[in-house]
């Protein structure tokens, strides 16, 4: 397994998911990574949308978690059987595989039962040992001959592969004792399951059919007259022919039986979104082999889990971009490979490596900056769909080159995309901004969810929400709605302080929202509206506005 994914942060915004488009693009372009796929571990924004539906591009790879699963690990190329498969199917199967362990499966492909090589033994063996028993097989006719590869004659062999219990008798004493014992069938009642089984006797196949018999079996390819074969229509027995001897057909019917009779039928089964770290330690308690993995929602098996594979399984590989620690990237990442790492933010947070890493963090207005950067110096040109997603993730951090955190590099690179993309940089970000305002539409959840980060910072656990619109007129009508959906948040999630940012980006101010200890809320350097709410002239930055605000905050507040 060599899967590789570029994705973003939580929560992602333009700049996150357009960056991660933009780099996996450039690693297949030059190589590094031919199979690089593009994801997003959240739901994105509808200016986000309007991004890629301009570019030209689906919705990347949704990813809730980093971690190997089920799914990815198991063998989908899957030797299976029926359970209306003989002893001899099951164990040619096995034999020719390898394996001593398939899953058995219904025609419409559900998993029914569980095969183990031991089980086949039960097929030729008997439960009991009395002689009935030893003699009786519980086999359909269409299989016994199947097994033989046997020439059906006489009456004709059912077609719906009833099984039922056969009674074998083997012609090979005298006629008189083996007329003897089709009598006692006769008196017993149980004539009609007898077959008889003999070679070159002519007189004993006339006998088996006249008493009666459920069928005959004729071995070593010996001829059968047509008068017998009349015969045998005109009383309704089954005659066979095959070309084994007697000894060695009567070991071989035994393998006509199905396998439905001995598979395992308690079994567990995976989902193939179990993570194996996960279920690694319930597996491997349990008496089982092989487990089936089942798509998600269906009765479909997707492949197979053994237990081999649980011991070290493979991790996903992948390169980060638009942050750089675990409290904002996709859940499981510390079980996961990270190569590299494309950042703008401050360095924070535990990530780390066991192995050295690209690592690339500069205070740039847009990790999308540092993505066509990379192109531009490899003298690659992106695809104008690329460049149209760069020039998104820019726009969007930078607010079209107006935010402070905006640097020469950030103009240089969405002057030269803009380019290949063949927009003017103002009017895609006239048209960007006025994409779907929250405020006016979304719902309070969405309003809090679409671009939120976590911090902690000197022990406190911080969110900071931001939402970017053209205007503030719609805020005042939804403040009490904004601050109650805040302290749900605050409550659900455990945080120290929530922060709701309401950015105008014409304007270039924000309405700050915060609830928290008073003495922090009390300490932010924005101008006060009331208790919660500040207006903050010139502030539309979480990086490196906001966030800071709230650091000296907590520090002078004397609240830590």
């Amino acid at each position: 397994m060599s899967l590789f994914y570029v994705i973003g942060h939580k929560n992602p915004d333009t700049d996150a998911v357009c960056s991660a488009i933009g780099h996996a693009a450039l690693l297949r372009a030059c190589g590094e990574e031919p199979e690089a796929i593009a994801a997003r571990c959240g739901e994105v924004s509808q200016r986000t949308k309007w991004v890629l539906e301009k570019a030209g591009f689906e919705l990347p790879l949704l990813l809730t978690d980093a971690r190997t699963t089920a799914g990815m690990t198991c063998k989908r190329d899957v030797i299976q059987v029926q359970p209306c498969d003989t002893f001899l199917t099951a164990y040619n199967r096995m034999l020719t595989a390898g394996i001593r362990c398939v899953p058995v499966l219904e025609k419409d492909g559900k998993v029914v039962g569980m095969l183990q090589y031991i089980n086949l033994l039960k097929l030729l063996l008997p439960d009991y040992t009395e002689e009935i028993s030893v003699r009786t097989v519980h086999a359909s006719l269409n299989n016994l001959a199947a097994t033989l590869d046997a020439e059906s004659h006489g009456a004709t062999i059912c077609e719906n592969d009833a099984e039922e219990d056969l009674i074998l008798l083997v012609g090979a004493s005298s006629q008189q004792t083996i007329q003897g014992r089709l009598k006692e069938a006769t008196d017993d009642g149980n004539i009609s399951q007898f077959l008889v089984i003999c070679g070159d006797r002519p007189i004993v196949q006339r006998l088996a059919i006249e008493m009666g018999a459920r069928a005959l079996l004729v071995t070593g390819s010996n001829q059968i007259s047509q008068e017998i074969m009349d015969f045998a229509i005109a009383k309704g027995t089954v005659v066979l022919r095959c070309r084994q001897d007697t000894a060695s057909a009567n070991t071989l019917i035994r393998c006509s039986r199905t396998v439905r009779h001995v598979m395992e039928t308690d079994f567990i089964s995976v989902q193939e979104n179990d993570a194996v770290t996960a279920i690694r330690k319930q597996l491997i308690a349990v008496d089982q082999d092989l487990f089936p993995v089942m798509e998600i929602g269906s009765d479909h098996m997707l492949g197979v889990l053994a237990k081999s594979d649980l011991v070290d399984p493979p991790k996903l590989r992948f390169a980060l971009v638009d942050h750089n620690e675990y409290a904002q990237a996709i859940s499981g990442i510390d079980e996961a490979t990270i190569t590299e790492v494309i950042d703008h933010h401050r360095l924070s947070g535990d990530l780390v490596s066991r192995e050295p890493i690209r690592y690339l963090n500069e205070p740039v207005g847009s990790t999308c900056t540092l993505v066509a950067r990379k192109f531009f110096h490899r003298d690659l040109i992106p695809a104008p769909g690329v460049a149209l997603c760069l020039c998104g993730g820019i726009v969007s951090d930078t607010l079209c080159l107006t935010s402070p955190t905006t640097t020469n590099l950030d103009q240089k690179m969405l002057t030269w995309l803009s380019g290949i993309a063949r927009v003017d940089a103002k009017e895609f970000s006239e048209e960007f901004f006025a994409v779907g305002s929250l405020i006016a539409n979304g719902t309070s959840d969405k309003i809090i969810h679409s671009d939120r980060k976590e911090f902690n910072e000197q022990g406190m656990f911080i969110s900071i929400s931001q939402v970017e619109e053209r205007d503030l007129h719609g805020f005042k009508a939804r403040r009490k709605e904004m601050e109650d959906a805040l302290r749900a948040l605050q409550h659900q999630n455990g945080y120290d302080i929530a922060v709701l940012v309401v950015t105008d980006v014409a304007l270039l101010k924000s309405m700050v929202l915060a609830v928290g200890p008073e003495k922090i809320i009390a300490s932010l350097p924005f101008t006060p509206i009331d208790e919660t709410l500040y207006l903050a002239p010139g502030v539309v930055s979480r990086k490196r506005q906001i966030f800071p605000a709230i650091c000296d905050a907590i520090e002078h507040s004397g609240y830590v």
